[in-house]
């Protein structure tokens, strides 16, 4: 019999991603094909998100997109399964509302993804349309992945699970408690990747400060990044999903004097108010973030600094939005994106009375941003005439500008790129380049 097709659509953020790579994987060398054009799958799998409203209306409307490659019976599909968050989250109750799904699984099920595929097609015995466990898995080196980024980089997660409780998010009842690997089992997978031509190691997790808080001997993510450094092959290490009131003197002396380790820091600190953190539920105010931040430039004086903020959260008040305002007028980070408000059924949050509209909390995004862009052009700007290492992504869209990548300073996907010219650049490549020119969110530059 020919190898089934399978099309994979993975939604949501990078710790997602990579549970959609070790799935893909598996069915991989369960001999299944995998296929980039859902009209030639026989299966299509969907991994979720389900973290506030507008990412689960992604999710239901990616599985009524690709629903039509079912229903309409000129291709070869013939089941639709959905794993991930927004199962974990909703159960059973999901399969009345979308009866055109075959099968229901939560995140405990990755690992086994192979078999309940083969279930598909068997005889139809007392098979369950929802397979939804406690939120226990936990990947390690073992559990194999095909890498969908970019060859020269890649994701390494390196727990899962949280357990801050902020008062307005989900995650603790989706993922479940904070969970961390091993040091010894997260090498090991970077050696892994490294043998594959990764360059670009990104740490993720839900929290990457609290790494090994729930572990015997409490290993810390500075002891961990320190292990990374070793890694034959790699040149880049970067961090995401830093916890402020985590953030420690130490990983910012490990940064420092770590040559791969990029000198860039994602700290989601929501807000500066302190009344709304308290509302939060987040550790330490105002004061505490602008320490930190002044503690972090104090020891790796040129880092690139990011932050994520909320807009409209209950109790936001004009004075206390502008108290925001001004918060970010004055710590100018590098790169910042902002949310409104979604009250999510069964956070503390949701009960809260708050009398913001969607117009408004909408208003407030619109005049960070547009504050921020003001911010990171002037910060851009500052960098033209220096030199930047920049790792090549392939080709640029811009006219005069043969390919684009990032600097140091640069994630993928939420910040701006690096168009470069001049020069033999290929993908994958890292390249020192003088920055010629910069906009609000992209740098212009010239190989060297």
């Amino acid at each position: 019999m020919p190898a089934k097709k399978v099309h994979i659509v993975s939604l949501g953020c990078p710790k997602n991603l990579v549970d959609s790579e070790v799935m893909a994987a598996a069915l991989a060398s369960g001999g299944y094909l995998l296929t980039d054009r859902p009209e030639e799958a026989a299966v299509i799998l969907i991994n979720t998100c389900a973290f506030i409203r507008p990412a689960k209306e992604e999710s239901i409307e990616e599985i009524l997109r690709m629903a039509a490659w079912k229903r309409g019976g000129n291709g070869p599909c013939t089941h639709l399964v959905v794993t991930g968050c927004l199962p974990q989250r909703y159960g059973s109750t999901l399969e009345e509302a979308l009866p055109e799904v075959d099968l229901f699984l939560g995140v405990a099920e990755i690992p086994h993804i192979g078999r309940h595929l083969d279930g598909l097609f068997q005889p139809a015995r007392h098979r369950h349309h929802s397979i939804i466990g406690k939120p226990t898995f936990l990947m390690n080196a073992g559990h194999r992945r095909l890498i969908s980024t970019p060859a020269h980089s890649a994701y390494l997660k390196i727990a899962d699970g949280c357990s801050n409780r902020c008062s307005y998010c989900a995650i603790p009842t989706i993922r479940g408690k904070a969970r961390s690997r091993t040091i010894d089992d997260i090498v090991g997978e970077a050696e892994l990747l490294a043998a594959q031509g990764v360059q670009e190691l990104i740490i993720t997790a839900q929290d990457t400060t609290a790494y090994g808080l729930d572990r015997k001997g409490r290993p810390t993510l500075s002891r961990l990044l320190r292990a990374l450094t070793q890694v034959g092959g790699i040149s880049w290490i970067r961090i995401l999903y830093t916890y402020p009131a985590h953030l420690t003197e130490e990983l910012l002396r490990t940064m420092a004097a770590e040559e791969k380790i990029c000198r860039y820091l994602d700290i989601p600190i929501q807000h500066s108010d302190d009344a709304i953190l308290r509302a939060m539920h987040r550790r330490g105010g105002g004061e505490l973030i602008r320490d930190i931040i002044k503690r972090a430039r104090e020891i790796v004086p040129d880092i690139a600094l990011r932050t994520s903020l909320i807009t409209g959260f209950p109790g936001e008040t004009p004075r206390r939005f502008e108290n925001l305002l001004s918060f970010v007028r004055e710590i100018r980070f590098d790169h910042l994106g902002v949310f409104t408000y979604s009250p999510e059924e069964g956070t503390e949050a949701a009960t809260l009375p708050s009398r913001i509209s969607e117009k408004e909390k909408q208003r407030r995004r619109d005049i960070l941003m547009e504050v921020q862009a003001g911010i990171s052009n002037d910060i851009n700007s500052t960098l033209i005439g220096t030199r930047q290492e920049v790792l090549v992504e392939g080709k640029s869209d811009l006219s005069g500008y043969t390919h684009m990548g990032r600097c140091r300073r640069q994630a993928p996907e939420i910040d701006g790129a690096t168009h470069i010219r001049g020069g033999a650049a290929e993908t994958g490549q890292l390249v020192t380049c003088r920055i010629t020119a910069a906009d609000d969110y992209d740098l212009f530059a010239e190989i060297i």
